[in-house]
């Protein structure tokens, strides 16, 4: 699943939870359930053909977290935060093989994430308009949101 996508259901889960750190974990879990929805991906060894969109979508990916962030009132902000951070962490599997080599996880947890993936390679428009619609539902209902943080 793109990393957009992540962000805008880590941004509802922040906004549900309230609480940084229960936040952050429920985002982890939400984005273990998300991988196992069909969405998309290129499988294994197949960089030439996800790189490019990775690349993309990790730059819509920051700019949603930003847009997202900023439209979080000032109480609710640190778990909307925390949400996305933790639908994100999963994915730093892929980050660290491109940079470094090796993930960031253990080897069991990288096989569990994987074996979870329910991926075909023509799903990508409905991914991004997935990721779209999280981002400016989540950008509308934060910012309707009262500025305390009960």
């Amino acid at each position: 699943m793109i990393i957009s996508s992540h962000v805008g259901a880590g941004a509802f889960v922040g906004m549900a939870i309230r609480h940084p750190v229960p936040a952050l974990a429920a985002g982890f879990l939400s984005h273990l359930a998300m991988d196992a929805l069909p969405h998309w991906g290129t499988g294994p060894n197949t960089e030439s053909e996800w790189l490019p969109i990775a690349r993309r979508d990790g730059v819509a990916g920051l700019a949603a977290m930003a847009l997202l962030t900023a439209s979080a009132p000032a109480g609710r902000r640190l778990a909307v935060l925390a949400g996305m951070t933790g639908a994100c962490l999963p994915d730093t599997d892929k980050v660290g093989r491109y940079f470094v080599g090796s993930s960031p996880w253990p080897n069991r947890f990288d096989r569990f994430h994987e074996k979870i993936q329910n991926e075909a390679r023509h799903r990508l428009p409905r991914e991004v308009a997935t990721a779209a619609a999280l981002t400016v539902a989540g950008t509308v209902l934060l910012r309707r949101l009262p500025a305390r943080a009960a």
